[in-house]
């Protein structure tokens, strides 16, 4: 598979979260996944013990059952958050195209996520219900990184990848679907993986560094 010929620093900028733009109807050859977790599994880790797990799932009827659960998280998550969407929209007209482009790409992936040809989810030895946040810090912060390291990964060899995560509110259905042993690993995220349309992303508006930027001191 041909790399895209990108700089480190545009790879950083431009692994966007895809979801309207991931090609639907085109296969992902499995050596590509293999080649993008190999290098994920260079990531660095919070311990020496390197307890890291990676579920591939192209099965059709594995990917509706975890659409399903998704969809159903989607739904307890907007419960949760539509007084948060509905405060920022209101704080101006540029919050209420911004949080309108964000719903609207994100009811996209809720609506297609069956068909997007590949979901891997990163799962992690051992769990962090009720542990201090220490421990829940080391955990993630050894997950997480992988998980980054895949998608940009993914991002160089022209596929387009979003961490999602509406199907942690029902982990142990999803353990179920995939035989993931839900008392000893938890998993950190669903990250559907398709081909782009295009292949031309560009960095995001965020906010000036100086406004969250806190230097000695908050």
């Amino acid at each position: 598979m041909p790399i895209l010929d990108l700089s480190i620093d545009t790879l950083l900028t431009t692994t966007r979260s895809v979801r309207k733009r991931l090609d639907l109807s085109r296969p992902v050859e499995p050596e590509v996944i293999r080649e993008c977790l190999e290098l994920a599994l260079q990531a660095p880790t919070a311990s020496n013990s390197q307890s890291w797990h990676f579920v591939v799932v192209t099965d059709l009827h594995q990917r509706q059952a975890l659409a399903t659960i998704y969809r159903k998280g989607a739904e307890r998550y907007r419960e949760l958050m539509t007084p948060v969407y509905q405060k920022r929209a209101a704080a101006s007209e540029q919050e209420a195209r911004t949080t309108a482009g964000l719903l609207d790409s994100g009811q996209y992936l809720i609506d297609h996520l069956h068909e997007v040809p590949v979901h891997v989810i990163p799962c992690i030895q051992g769990r962090t219900d009720q542990l201090p946040i220490v421990a829940q810090s080391g955990t993630w912060g050894s997950i997480m990184p992988a998980a980054w390291s895949f998608m940009l990964a993914a991002r160089s060899r022209g596929l387009g990848t979003s961490l999602t995560s509406f199907h942690l509110f029902f982990e142990q259905e999803a353990a179920e679907v995939l035989g993931i042993p839900y008392e000893e690993v938890m998993q950190a995220a669903l990250i559907p993986v398709a081909y782009t349309l295009g292949t031309d992303f560009k960095p995001a508006a965020r906010k000036p560094l100086e406004s969250v930027l806190h230097w000695d001191q908050w």
